[in-house]
């Protein structure tokens, strides 16, 4: 069975989460990659529990939070870099970038709620 883009787009930003946590632990602990970590990867959990979703208001509840987890991650990036924890300019550009594709995405998806009320959740993403 095909992936669909959705599921491997957090999947992938959820690693690349893993790894930019890991570098910072190494230079400095504190609790702001904390907070990147857990909601940059509670995205594609989130994601992946749409898909399994029991009903269409389940899927559409778990995009939701998958979408506004994307919005905090975005946050925590942007005062990781703003504050220079972040000091990779083009690395920071690269994820903040992945990040609202995500977000992007997301809000197409939950978007389709109001266009497509009758159409199964599998057909939704």
């Amino acid at each position: 069975m095909e992936e669909n883009v959705i599921v491997v787009k957090s999947k992938a930003f959820a690693l690349r989460i893993i790894r930019l946590y890991q570098n910072l632990q190494k230079e400095h602990e504190f609790t702001l990659s904390k907070q990147m970590l857990r909601s940059g990867t509670s995205v594609g959990a989130n994601v992946k529990e749409a898909i399994r979703a029991y009903s269409r208001a389940d899927f559409f509840s778990k995009m939701n939070i998958a979408l506004k987890e994307a919005s905090e991650t975005e946050y925590w990036l942007e005062l990781l870099f703003e504050s220079g924890y972040i000091t990779n300019e083009t690395a920071y550009k690269s994820i903040y970038h992945d990040c609202q594709e995500i977000i992007s995405i997301l809000v197409s998806i939950i978007k389709t709620r109001e266009n497509n009320k009758d159409v199964n959740t599998q057909q939704m993403v």
